[in-house]
């Protein structure tokens, strides 16, 4: 009581400026008699400040709306879309961040004459907030009607229906609902084959959930059920409430008492699913040893080891000591991208390649490593490719998870994408299977006496063979460079290709002096790599274009919520595809199976719409969105059928049959 007895006593002195800006619409200016009239209230907070949904949660108060309106005309409650989640001390509130609008129907009398005048006044009492402190605020809308034919204008209509589409659509079946022992279960129904994003039970009133309390989320064959902790004073009867299922509107139901059975226990469904993430990671991990980036790597250091004809134990050791800088890197990646996603940052997989700054390291790298590969020098020490020693196996190995983080795969992406609503422990277990999936043929080798003796002999032909995988490397190193161009601009791809240029002239006259046996061979390959980080601490993203990002397929746009949501609204079909141009598989994927001249065809026989979001530089929008569809990066691949509510996602690998066929 005293906090808000402070807040309210300093209201006169606040609420001289509005923090959120309120206007009352009309769908059509002449209204027909005896119709039904749509009224709009938007509202644009102003940032950092947060207005609240009709359930404020455990702090707040809802919009009051006091109506004056001509006699006979009736107005209906308003109608909310689905709100946020934004919890203050320990307090969930269910808030607005950013512009929302509500809804509500006027009832014009049978009767009116034409050209008879409405005049419609609300006055709006709410409450606006930032993190420290709220403010009451009162506006008062008014608009003059006239009655008429009920004509709207497209503009307005248009808008009407973007509004509309924003509330949540109601559910079509009876929900469930049970107290039991202190938790509150509800039984929603929903098709097993359905897409499912993030969920949670927004309570139209009190009474149903402890607000703060986590939710547990299960599937059971065509229902979900929703777990948490109940509220204090337990209501009875129907409870009414919104199911929020990722970026879309939610589904508004009313849930009758009854019984509803436990699936399984939260511990129990998180466990399956982090099994299911931790092999589903391990695959997609082997099969990143395919990739241009890490067979050569990969392809020396086996060779390598059969060469150098070393014990059992030996053998071993380098085995675990690549397996060890491997797991580790994976785990440092996700480490960190767990991190930044509890700081509220909208981090994916492979994040870094997101900093045009990491992308020229990473060139300077792969550089140096083809360059190795191709003889321009030898390393003094054993930490690459084809050298043995434990060192130079763990150092390879670290160098092999860093360089394969660009591409995702099959298996790897629903894998990753579940760590990330996984338990941190539990997910860190996830990145390590990643890393033992990498691991796995080296460590097969190491292990495994009669695959090292089916190695082919050493001999001459093991130069040759690491000429010819240096050209992957610098295939690698190319598109590296067209990535960086495609973030920094031409100016930024000039400095990378400054520095590699820089890095490639040290290493190239450190062989030099390797070959004539002189002291300190390593020194201008030391300096010359110093010069050319140097060069890209310059290297700066370029300034964002109006034009994005939009494929090779006649027709598309880039993506965004509204335009999928008009789309949808129109009854097209919609293919939205998520890539990145340092996204290998995104790249194949586009070049082999989406940018062909059949699916161009199919998708112009079908008005398939056709929306991309370019993810290269991390869009928090975009990742928020991917983030909903249980994925932790690109590619990911959607496809939205003309009367289905939820997407199917496709698989990660593509062939035009794939895209020809969906109907």
């Amino acid at each position: 009581m005293t906090c808000w007895a402070m807040v309210l006593g300093s209201a006169p002195a606040l609420a001289q400026q509005r923090h959120v800006a309120m206007t009352l619409f009309a769908e059509s200016e002449r209204p027909a008699a005896g119709e039904p009239l749509a009224l709009a209230i938007r509202a644009v907070p102003e940032a950092g400040w947060h207005g609240y949904w009709s359930n404020p949660g455990d702090a707040g108060v809802p919009t009051k709306a006091t109506w004056t309106l001509p006699p006979g005309v009736t107005v209906a409650a308003l109608d909310y879309p689905a709100p946020r989640r934004l919890v203050i001390a320990g307090l969930m509130n269910h808030v607005y961040e950013r512009p929302w609008t509500m809804l509500t129907t006027l009832t014009v009398p049978r009767g009116l004459a034409p050209g008879t005048a409405l005049p419609i006044r609300v006055k709006l009492d709410y409450l606006v907030c930032t993190d420290q402190m709220c403010v009451p605020e009162t506006q008062e809308l008014s608009t003059r009607l006239t009655v008429g034919n009920g004509q709207v204008v497209k503009a307005m209509r248009t808008s009407f229906d973007t509004w509309r589409r924003a509330l949540p659509q109601p559910l079509g079946s009876t929900a469930t609902w049970q107290h039991d022992k202190g938790r509150f279960r509800l039984s929603v129904p929903y098709p097993r084959d359905a897409a499912l994003g993030a969920v949670w039970f927004y309570p139209a009133a009190g009474g149903a959930t402890d607000y703060a309390a986590a939710q547990q989320v299960a599937r059971d064959g065509d229902r979900v059920v929703i777990e948490t902790k109940a509220a204090a004073d337990p209501a009875r009867g129907p409870i009414a409430g919104v199911l929020s299922i990722g970026g879309g509107p939610g589904l508004s139901l009313e849930a009758q008492p009854g019984i509803v059975p436990p699936v399984k226990s939260a511990d129990a469904v998180d466990g399956g699913i982090a099994v299911a993430a931790f092999f589903g990671a391990v695959l997609g991990g082997l099969l990143l040893n395919v990739m241009p980036c890490v067979f050569p790597i990969l392809s020396l250091k086996a060779l390598g080891l059969a060469r150098s004809g070393q014990g059992e134990t030996q053998a071993r050791t380098e085995a675990l000591a690549y397996a060890t800088g491997v797991i580790l890197v994976c785990l440092a990646l996700g480490a960190t991208l767990l991190v930044l996603r509890a700081g509220g940052t909208s981090a994916g997989w492979a994040f870094q390649l997101q900093n045009p700054r990491i992308v020229g390291v990473l060139l300077l790298l792969v550089t140096g490593i083809a360059l190795n590969l191709a003889g321009l020098f030898e390393l003094p020490t054993p930490t690459f490719a084809g050298r043995h020693g434990a060192a130079g196996a763990f150092m390879t190995g670290a160098l092999a998870a860093f360089v394969a983080t660009p591409c995702t795969g099959p298996f790897m992406g629903a894998a990753l994408g579940a760590a990330l609503v996984l338990p941190p422990a539990t997910a860190l277990l996830v990145f390590a299977g990643l890393g033992i999936g990498i691991a796995l043929p080296f460590l097969a080798i190491g292990f495994i006496p009669a695959l090292r003796r089916r190695l082919p002999k050493p001999g001459a032909w093991m130069v040759r063979l690491r000429h010819i995988l240096s050209v992957p490397m610098f295939a690698t190193a190319l598109a590296l460079a067209w990535v960086l161009g495609r973030q920094a601009g031409v100016d930024g791809m000039t400095l990378g290709l400054a520095a590699a240029l820089l890095a490639a002239l040290g290493l190239w006259w450190t062989g030099r002096r390797q070959h004539r046996g002189a002291h300190a061979a390593w020194v201008p390959a030391a300096l010359s790599m110093l010069l050319a980080a140097g060069t890209l601490g310059a290297v700066r993203p370029a300034t964002a274009s109006a034009s994005m990002s939009t494929g090779g397929l006649p027709g598309a746009e880039p993506f965004s919520e509204a335009r999928l949501a008009t789309l949808r609204a129109e009854g097209r079909p919609v293919f939205a595809y998520f890539t990145a141009d340092w996204c290998l598989t995104c790249k194949v994927n586009e070049k082999a199976a989406i940018e062909t001249a059949a699916v161009a065809e199919a998708f112009r026989r079908k008005r398939v719409a056709v929306l991309v979001g370019d993810w290269t530089d991390g869009d928090p929008t975009l990742s928020r969105f991917i983030g909903q569809h249980n994925r932790a990066g690109v590619p990911l691949y959607l496809w939205y059928a003309p009367r289905s509510s939820t997407p199917r996602v496709l698989p990660q690998v593509l062939t035009p049959a794939t895209l020809t066929e969906l109907q």
